[in-house]
Order: structure tokens, then C-alpha cells, then sequence
């Protein structure tokens, strides 16, 4: 994303404009959103025109509209962006408060305009203007049969390829069948690999799975490279890492990204440490559930003892359309900054992003337990029995 111009005024008022560059962009700018934004870009209208004969046409024309936000649909998987509304500024195509919808469009630039820019979306905006905030990690989550290619971003996991061949099992005295159908699976995961992986881009390939899958699938892959002299795999081999995972499934890359092995290699992006401070607050809640809270109001309580040490929260619930309840998770981390705590916004678009989704959206690591609200836990639950 390229921020061209930022015009605030002392009460956050003003508007940004901003260019989206890559697919991800439009999550940074869906995030950035809200229902009664005014958002300028360019568009296609259809209009109907009357030629001096009298005859009626209709032709499509590229026009600038300033629309008041009214909707905002999101497709995470092509990553497409469509903004409705009514138009707040008539020009000579389009009527004042007539309906349109914005396609947001790569490399176009759009501005938005907010009557208070709070601090979350600020630093959003920073984000997604940081070129250190890009994609940098694949995954290949797979078990025999099964394998899911993924883009893990600061934001979100894509997954950009499914392969799913059938395996016939292995019988006594005869195993080509099953020989065969795994050789094609691994062949077209490799073309998946190649097809879906700038390697230009990305620093480590987790190759995660079950067993000794993920072993005899490099081995394979590597011995094919140097059969065929694939100069872009032989190249970068030193990027692959093979990791444990559970299974092929998606949801198993979480516990790939929890390797220890993983974690270091990964150390400077932005995913492991989410990853991480999951695990740490999982870790926390076993060991010293006093420490461990999740839940907004349990969180609020640990704040006003200025006892939380690292905040997580979920970028689902500053999309609130509730302006109360989303400023009130603003206030929660803006107070935890100031009392010298860590937050860290997760995507709900990624996979921890989702698992602290289960949890409520909002947890938190503490400095120190908090006596009276396991105090008031204790009460509450014996009230309910």
C-alpha cells in the first residue's frame, strides 16, 4: 500500500489517500472501512444517452464518485473489494444520492474520509504502508493424498491450491497401484508449488505433516529437480523446512508455525510472533490460569488493576458496526499501551487469528494474578450451581 496524502485535523477528523498495490492491500483497506465513511475513487457507470435522432443507448464510463459508505463485501479469497452506497457529490453521469458499487482496483488510487480516525486504524494504515509487512512465508500442509499450499502473510492464510488424489492402500505382493497414485499426488503438488510461491518473495516453505510424508515428498521433489535441471527448486532447496503437523488439513499449520525450529527461523515476521503469544497465553491459562484472561469484561477488570503485560485481540472486532462497543475496544488497547503492555492485533483471516476468534476475540497475558476477579469467578459460578 502507498500512502499519497494524509490531511487530519487536531480532533482526528480529515481523510488519507491511499494506493493498493498488492491482492492484500484490499484487506488492509476492507479493515480500514466503516458504514458512514465517505469514500472517493474511480469507477465504471453504466449511462444512458439520447443521440440528437432520439434514440436511447446505454455505454459504460469511467467516473470519479465520492460514495457514503453503506456496505462493505469483502471476497478473502480473490481478494476483491466492492464498497455500496449513495453518491454524496453529483457530477454529469451520476444524481445526487443515486445507489453505486465501488470495485476497489489495484494501482487506483482511492481516498477515505473519516469523521475520527482512532488509533487502531492509524496504525493499520502504517502497516500496510511498511514494505517489511510483506508476505514472506509459504506452507505445504499435506498427509498421503491430501495437501494444501498456503501463503501465510502478516494478515491471512491463503490457501491458493488444494491437491487431493486418491490412494489406493498398499497390498501384499503388489504395491504399483498405490506407488503410482503417490507419485502422481507428489507431482502435482510440486506444480502447485511452482505455480502458486514467488520465490522471489518468500523466505522459508514449511513443508508440515503427519509421519514420514513430508520426508519422502522432498526427497522426490528434489531428485525430480535435478532429473529435470529445475533451476528455480535446486536454487532455493536451502528455503524448504520440514516441520511436524498432525495432518494435511489446514488448521494444522498452526502447530507448524509452533516449532520451535520454526519460530527461529521465522523470528522477524510478524505471524510467529502471534503464533507465539497464542502459545504463550495457552501455556499460561494451563499453568497459571490466575494470569491467563480472556473474555472483554474479565480483560477490562485486569486493565483497571494495570496488570495485563501482553493483550491479544482480534481485528473482528474493530469492524464492529456498533460505534460504542468498537470504540470501548479501542479505549482497551490504547489504556494497555499507556500502562507499558504489548498488543497484538491478529488477523481473523489467519489461523491463530482464528482459534483466539473461539476465545472471544480478546485475551490477555497478566504481569500478576488478579485475587479479587477469580474472586468474583469463584462467586459467580457458585451462584449459577
Amino acid at each position: 500500500m502507498r500512502l499519497v496524502r494524509k490531511d487530519l485535523e487536531k480532533d482526528n477528523a480529515g481523510q488519507v489517500t491511499l494506493v493498493p498495490e498488492e491482492p492484500e492491500d484490499m484487506w488492509h483497506t476492507y479493515n480500514l472501512l466503516q458504514v458512514g465513511d465517505s469514500l472517493r475513487a474511480s469507477t465504471i457507470r453504466k449511462v444512458q444517452t439520447e443521440s440528437a435522432t432520439g434514440s436511447v443507448g446505454s455505454n459504460r464510463v469511467r467516473t470519479t464518485l465520492t460514495l457514503c459508505v453503506e456496505a462493505i463485501d469483502f471476497d478473502s479469497q480473490a481478494c476483491q473489494l466492492r464498497v455500496k452506497g449513495t453518491n454524496i457529490q453529483e457530477n454529469e453521469y451520476v444524481k445526487m444520492g443515486a445507489y453505486h458499487t465501488i470495485e476497489l482496483e489495484p494501482n487506483r488510487q482511492f481516498t477515505l474520509a473519516k469523521k475520527q480516525w482512532d488509533s487502531v486504524v492509524l496504525e493499520r494504515i502504517e502497516q500496510a504502508c511498511d514494505p517489511a509487512w510483506s508476505a514472506d512465508v509459504a506452507a505445504v500442509v499435506m498427509q498421503e493424498g491430501l495437501a494444501h499450499v498456503c501463503l501465510v502473510t502478516p494478515s491471512m492464510t491463503l490457501t491458493r491450491a488444494k491437491v487431493e488424489v486418491n490412494i489406493p492402500r498398499k497390498r501384499k505382493g503388489n504395491c504399483s497401484q498405490h506407488d503410482r497414485a503417490l507419485e502422481r499426488f507428489y507431482e502435482q503438488v510440486v506444480q502447485a508449488i511452482q505455480r502458486h510461491i514467488n520465490f522471489e518473495v518468500v523466505k522459508c516453505v514449511l513443508v508440515a505433516s503427519p509421519g514420514f510424508v513430508r520426508e519422502q515428498f522432498c526427497d522426490y521433489m528434489f531428485q525430480q529437480a535435478v532429473k529435470t535441471d529445475n533451476k528455480l527448486l535446486l536454487e532455493n532447496r536451502s528455503k524448504f523446512l520440514q516441520v511436524h503437523s498432525s495432518s494435511g488439513h489446514k488448521y494444522a499449520l498452526k502447530e507448524a508455525l509452533c516449532d520451535p525450529a520454526v519460530t527461529s527461523r521465522l523470528s522477524d515476521t510478524k505471524a510467529a510472533g502471534e503464533v507465539k503469544a497464542l502459545d504463550d497465553f495457552y501455556k499460561m491459562l494451563q499453568h497459571e490460569p490466575d494470569r491467563a484472561f480472556y473474555g472483554l469484561k474479565h480483560v477490562e477488570k485486569a486493565n483497571e488493576a494495570m496488570a495485563i503485560d501482553t493483550l491479544l485481540i482480534s481485528d473482528e472486532l474493530f469492524r464492529h458496526q456498533d460505534v460504542a462497543t468498537r470504540t470501548r475496544y479501542v479505549k482497551l488497547v490504547d489504556s494497555v499501551r499507556e500502562n507499558m503492555g504489548t498488543v497484538r492485533i491478529f488477523s481473523s483471516l489467519h489461523v491463530s487469528g482464528e482459534q483466539l476468534g473461539q476465545l472471544t476475540g480478546v485475551a490477555a497475558i497478566l504481569r500478576f494474578p488478579v485475587a479479587e476477579l477469580s474472586d468474583q469467578e469463584d462467586e459467580s459460578s457458585s451462584e449459577e450451581d
